[in-house]
């Protein structure tokens, strides 16, 4: 199922692919934008994420009922949802520049679409893959024009119920898709862990026979980290400059040097699962001699009786392996041995 994006390899032979997630982050500039770039290359993000919509695209512009954000724990109370797509959406003359910047750091640079227009629109910026959002997945129609490039398809499973996912994933293939990746997302912003479900993982990965990955809104690296051991072979995570700088997504997003420890620990995380395995491996063959086994704690002459006084179970590991102590205890040695002589077969 493994495949490749340009350079960069996707599946579990390979470390896990780290998306930096843009968003609204550039707070309406396009100089913080490209700093975002150059800070997510620096710590070493495989991809860049933009969103492509405006207001219109996205909703009406009603500021009032259906429209208007009154939910209590959102982090946009008070909004109307055309509003926060008008501070949040990013300028669709921006693209060729940011991806442009990408470019210069070998960093892979794409976006989600959010209506047919913008996947036209990103078709001339000959993006190299299509993200799907968890409020758009059960949107057949944008499946349905998305799959149909051909492209590399990444599609978050936020709220989306078995069915739907199997919809949303069937639409996919028939219409051209060839490589999709679930990820598993909580349409929560932030995210708690304890509502995070990442055994998921696995379970969705057989069902759906695809690659699957995490869209993490949860705040540190932790639930990253752990979605790896589980099969996760992508990582989105919402990135920004500073939180303490504001924007629409800032409060759940990460900053440099937690990006660059998502990095680096996922990576651990994915050399550290290996192979089914027992015994020594070859780099602790060395350690073996540490193990406890059977010494001679007494000097001793021929003929003596071994007792619990002159036999240790102790390191290192080059006597006789020591559940043969109640085996041997009562028995002679034929020869005069010394304090700290390995007990061998030939002292009987």
């Amino acid at each position: 199922m493994e495949f490749q994006i340009a350079n960069r390899w996707i599946g579990k032979n390979h470390k896990p692919f780290i998306i930096a997630e843009m968003s609204g982050n550039h707070n309406h500039s396009l100089e913080r934008a490209l700093a975002i770039v150059d800070a997510a290359a620096k710590a070493g993000a495989d991809a860049v994420k933009l969103q492509t919509y405006t207001a219109d695209t996205m909703t009406l512009d009603i500021h009032e009922g259906d429209f208007f954000i009154e939910d209590p724990e959102s982090l946009w109370k008070g909004k109307s949802l055309y509003h926060l797509y008008q501070e949040a959406y990013t300028p669709w003359e921006w693209h060729k520049a940011i991806f442009d910047r990408c470019k210069e750091h070998g960093l892979l640079a794409f976006s989600t679409p959010f209506d047919e227009t913008a996947v036209e629109f990103l078709e001339t910026l000959d993006v190299p893959a299509y993200k799907i959002a968890s409020f758009e997945n059960t949107d057949i129609q944008l499946i349905r024009k998305v799959a149909s490039t051909g492209k590399p398809l990444f599609i978050s499973t936020g709220m989306a119920s078995i069915s739907e996912l199997d919809e949303t994933v069937r639409e996919a293939k028939m219409a051209g898709a060839k490589h999709i990746v679930l990820l598993k997302c909580t349409s929560t912003y932030p995210a708690s862990p304890d509502n995070t479900n990442i055994v998921t993982l696995p379970h969705m990965e057989q069902l759906f026979q695809c690659q699957v990955g995490l869209s993490d809104h949860t705040m540190g690296i932790g639930v990253s980290v752990a979605s790896v051991a589980l099969g996760a072979t992508v990582i989105e995570k919402h990135f920004t400059l500073s939180r303490t700088d504001g924007g629409v997504d800032s409060a759940f997003s990460m900053e440099p040097q937690e990006l660059a420890a998502l990095v680096s620990e996922t990576e651990q995380a994915w050399k550290s699962l290996g192979q089914i395995s027992y015994g020594a491996t070859k780099l602790e063959q060395a350690s073996l001699k540490h193990r406890r086994s059977l010494y001679i704690s007494e000097d001793m002459k021929k003929g003596d009786i071994l007792t619990r006084d002159n036999v240790k179970a102790i390191r290192p590991g080059l006597g006789l392996p020591t559940k043969y102590l109640d085996v041997l205890l009562g028995k002679a040695i034929k020869k005069d041995v010394t304090k700290g002589t390995p007990l061998k077969w030939d002292l009987f």
